[in-house]
């Protein structure tokens, strides 16, 4: 059984939804109810103000949510790397460790998965060559970064399409988590692409569930409704 099947399998169903972005748990406890996972990244910890405890952070958010965590590396060697990713393995069953897309990332992912059966999700993926190559080294997940690649006039959801396509086309198992999401708009394209997963920030996930045309019409039945 390939890798992504066989943690999410064990871990409560597969995950086709979107994931939220964020480690503040008052939002995480507001918005569990639409969300599949969580991912986390050192900066997000850092500005958390709870970086001296984060494994007390990690291991809250995975009492709240029950899927797929990622929870990244702040090591850049293969030794600590795999050191480092062993540990946050064991905060809670359902950690994913995040690794850079870099030399050092791919052979420790490939280490972690071949060896010790622990899924990783590849992140700052910025080309079609890095993918294949994260694919090849056993990554559960893969996060191609859209919104960093449109800010420097580059497209980033041809990226996604380049990714599914190839993904799809030599049987790779590895699902595609779009980042670096800064809008609604992305979210609708990246599913319209096929990608497995899509972790977003608070702010868009509400702008996602909200239309002014949804209110006035709510606005309209509450007139009508208390009208004599």
């Amino acid at each position: 059984m390939d890798p992504s099947v066989s943690y999410l399998d064990d871990k409560g169903g597969r995950l086709d939804d979107k994931i939220l972005q964020g480690v503040d748990l008052n939002e995480i406890k507001e918005l569990k109810e639409f969300i599949d996972g969580i991912t986390t990244n050192p900066s997000l910890i850092a500005k958390s103000g709870r970086k001296d405890k984060y494994e007390d952070l990690v291991r809250e958010i995975c009492s709240i949510i029950k899927g797929p965590v990622s929870v990244e590396v702040v090591a850049n060697n293969h030794a600590d790397m795999v050191k480092e990713g062993l540990k946050l393995a064991k905060i809670a069953d359902n950690v994913v460790v995040k690794l850079p897309l870099t030399y050092e990332g791919l052979i420790s992912c490939k280490k972690l998965w071949t060896e010790h059966k622990i899924p990783v999700n590849i992140t700052l993926c910025f080309s079609p060559g890095q993918a294949l190559l994260a694919a090849k080294a056993g990554a559960c997940f893969i996060s191609p970064f859209v919104g960093r690649l449109d800010d420097i006039s580059c497209d980033g959801l041809s990226l996604i399409e380049d990714i599914c396509t190839i993904y799809s086309n030599y049987g790779f198992d590895t699902k595609v988590l779009v980042a670096s999401v800064r809008s609604p708009a992305h979210v609708i394209e990246a599913a319209r692409l096929g990608a497995d997963s899509i972790t977003v920030p608070a702010k868009v996930l509400r702008q996602l569930i909200n239309h002014p045309l949804t209110d006035q019409g709510l606005a309209i039945f509450e007139k009508d409704w208390g009208a004599k």
